[in-house]
């Protein structure tokens, strides 16, 4: 009997204290009625539990039933078929205070033992660390699944503390103007508190710094909030991946961590690969934390990390050589930090080189080759590098592997202000192929809460800069072994484009060299014996009845082209569909880059969002159109709604509005 032959799914309503009522799908063990109560797993997000994510859920919780849990999905306040008002935007403090008392309901239920964690991807792991940091008494432990603890630098509205803009911003705010599945309710009430609800875009243009705002919902400012066991699991190929490191080494809370070559995933189905049953060392958390089990699960090493070999630079690979290994701590405390001196012969070197500097120019359009967060396969990188100022080591005499935040300590200066910095850390094979290990960027401002380093103790427990002068670059937390005959690359910019917005003015900046100089400081990471952790291979996926998907819409590739005078458009297309027993609903997205080097402070964004839903004997069609420009010193946004029943115009809406720019 599979897993979903043994699940029992119930629709309930969930009050909150100020009387709203949450929508929920219950997954229960099959259990006789009168059997032994359970814990429950809960998980918030605003995706439409009966539509858009219900494939997902089914299979997720199938798995967690057959293993003696029950599974709550519960769609935030104004979302999906929760009852209330849209928030004004994510993590508010309503969407956590609900969540209390979603805990609180889920643990008085007689089916219940009493004992709830919290658990999710993304969202639902943001709002995991952040809901135990108010420590509910039913919680007992946490999954947070590629989320982060600092909303402004690591989230994706301000990538490294930089405007970004992506695929995300177009869907959410067209999400949250649909109607309730599965009945799609075209009602005046319905139709005013969703399909004209402002645009969270116009909240987070309108925070362009770090603040209140951001911080409200982020553990970084003082990870001693955290006293909830979390069980933390990163990507290499995900943007969020910084945090996981971050909150092993600085919350008091029991933390086990684990990161693999994945992206913005669940483990188990994960491309690229190798894909792992990540849920039987979940339920292994839950027995722990949740049932008193004695396992030994908190006397293991806290660390499981994938470590990664070289791979050519390909989008499209589907698993990525490596292995396995355990670490009591990441960084490892046997790290070493080797510092590598940019020359003037553009090299990299263990020896300081003569004092000089070099100039880069400013070349907005430049950076596509990098991804769009810091978090994907990439491609040849030889195409940002033609922009960039590059530095190369000379042939390996010995494979160097790395695992940490390497750092760029950099003394620079430029002629423009605002301007950005960037690094991107390669592997140069000796047929000069280039694959992106990876980078980072700045604002060209210091940073106070950052620029200590990511980890307690400074650098990684290893140096601080060696002068007041260096700006600190961290790039993001990686894993890597250079091997024997290949060279190590630093490419230094000020644009990394389409992933962050350039700065307006044309500009020149200077990097300084020599023995107190700009260098490159990686953690590398001498041989040792190591245990490889018993992973399994993913189970067979569970699929609901009548239900069939299609398609993806996280971008995986960008189409990048020039014409030859210093313009550029960057596009990327997708589109996902499923089919339900009532129904059916199709999206489609697009969205368009483009920027021309001579005048980057007009660059552009154009973004189309369409969903159709066949329900009811009716066809319903949402459209959103996004459009961000702007001058050297606004940035204009436009955003555009409308919704027609059998191709009829029932209500449009739209918002323009202009942002003063403050550093981007």
């Amino acid at each position: 009997m599979t897993g979903a032959e043994r699940m029992a799914v119930r629709e309930a309503r969930i009050p909150v204290r100020d009387g709203t009522e949450l929508a929920a799908t219950l997954y229960l063990p099959g259990l006789p009625d009168g059997g032994p109560a359970v814990p429950a797993l809960l998980e918030y997000l605003p995706y439409r539990k009966d539509d858009g994510m219900l494939a997902r859920d089914y299979g997720l919780y199938a798995y967690m039933t057959g293993h003696g849990y029950a599974g709550a999905r519960v769609d935030i306040r104004g979302t999906g078929r929760s009852g209330g008002t849209l928030p004004e935007g994510e993590y508010t403090e309503t969407e956590q205070r609900d969540a209390e008392d979603v805990i609180a309901w889920l643990a008085a239920q007689p089916w219940c033992t009493g004992a709830v964690g919290m658990w999710g991807i993304s969202w639902g792991g943001f709002n995991a660390i952040q809901v135990a940091m108010r420590r509910p008494p039913a919680l007992r432990a946490i999954i947070a699944v590629d989320a982060s603890d600092d909303l402004f630098h690591d989230d994706v509205h301000y990538i490294d503390g930089l405007l970004h803009l992506d695929e995300y911003a177009l869907m959410i705010d067209h999400l949250n103007a649909l109607p309730p599945a599965p009945d799609f309710p075209l009602d005046t009430a319905t139709l005013a508190g969703r399909f004209d609800s402002e645009p969270w875009l116009m909240t987070w243009l309108a925070r362009q710094q770090d603040g209140p705002y951001w911080q409200r919902g982020s553990l970084r400012p003082d990870y001693g909030r955290l006293t909830i066991p979390a069980f933390l699991i990163g990507g290499w190929y995900d943007g969020y991946r910084d945090s996981v490191p971050r909150m092993l080494a600085a919350a008091p809370a029991p933390v086990k961590i684990m990161i693999g070559p994945w992206n913005h995933t669940f483990p188990h189905n994960a491309v690229p690969g190798p894909a792992v049953e990540w849920r039987a060392e979940a339920v292994r958390w839950w027995d722990h934390w949740l049932r008193g089990a004695r396992n030994d699960i908190m006397s293991e090493p806290p660390v499981t990390v994938y470590v990664r070999d070289w791979h050519p630079p390909e989008p499209g690979l589907t698993r990525i050589p490596g292995r396995w290994r355990t670490e009591q701590a990441l960084p490892p405390a046997r790290t070493v930090y080797r510092a590598w001196h940019c020359g003037q012969e553009r090299n990299l070197s263990a020896v300081p080189p003569r004092p000089g500097s070099v100039a880069l120019r400013y070349v907005p359009s430049a950076g596509a080759e990098a991804g769009h967060w810091w978090g994907e396969l990439t491609p040849d990188q030889r195409g940002a590098d033609a922009f960039s100022l590059v530095f190369d080591s000379p042939p390996l005499a010995e494979e160097v592997e790395i695992l940490g935040f390497p750092l760029v300590e950099l003394h620079g200066s430029a002629d423009a202000e605002p301007l950005h910095w960037f690094g991107r850390l390669c592997d140069v094979a000796p047929d000069g192929a280039v694959t992106l290990v990876t980078g980072g960027g700045r604002a060209g401002r210091p940073d106070p809460l950052r620029d200590g380093g990511s980890l307690p103790g400074g650098r990684d427990g290893g140096p601080p800069p060696r002068t007041p002068a260096a700006l600190p670059l961290e790039l993001h937390v990686t894993s890597w072994v250079f091997p024997r005959g290949h060279r190590i690359r630093l490419a230094l910019s000020n644009a990394m484009w389409p992933m962050i917005w350039p700065t307006p003015h044309p500009a020149t900046a200077t990097v300084r060299l020599g023995p107190d100089g700009t260098r490159l400081i990686l953690p590398v990471v001498p041989a040792a014996e190591s245990t490889a952790p018993p992973l399994a291979e993913p189970g067979p996926a569970e699929q609901p009845p009548g239900v069939r998907s299609w398609g993806g819409l996280l971008p995986d590739r960008w189409t990048v082209q020039r014409d030859g005078t210093g313009g550029s458009a960057t596009w990327w297309r997708g589109g996902s569909g499923t089919e339900f027993p009532w129904g059916r609903v199709v999206d489609e997205e697009y969205l368009r880059y483009s920027v021309d080097d001579t005048r980057p402070a007009a660059a552009a964004a154009h973004g189309e969002a369409r969903t159709e839903i066949q329900a009811g004997g009716r066809l319903l069609t949402a459209i959103s159109v996004l459009d961000l420009g702007g001058d050297a010193s606004s940035l204009h946004y436009s955003y555009r709604r409308e919704l027609r029943c059998d191709g009829v115009l029932i209500r449009e809406r739209g918002w323009q509005r202009r942002y003063p720019r403050d550093g981007h």
